[in-house]
């Protein structure tokens, strides 16, 4: 993936997301790939309006630069 398609992937995620979801991550301030990578799948589930069908969605979009969820801790 190139540099430009990275950036442009960091700031367009939340457009794959339904408008709930996409509102719950904006209300916390979570606009860039690299602030959701911070949290943990649980925290992100949370949210009022964050169901398990965006998931895969932000793992994907996560994936596609190199990035992960937090792990959870044990």
């Amino acid at each position: 993936m190139t540099t430009k398609s990275k950036s442009t992937a960091q700031n367009n995620f939340l457009t794959a997301l339904g408008a709930p979801a996409r509102r719950a991550l904006e209300g916390r301030g979570i606009t860039t790939l690299t602030k959701l990578a911070r949290h943990t799948e649980a925290e992100i589930l949370q949210l009022h309006g964050v169901g398990p069908s965006s998931l895969p969605k932000l793992r994907s979009a996560l994936s596609a630069c190199g990035l992960a969820f937090r792990p959870a801790k044990k």
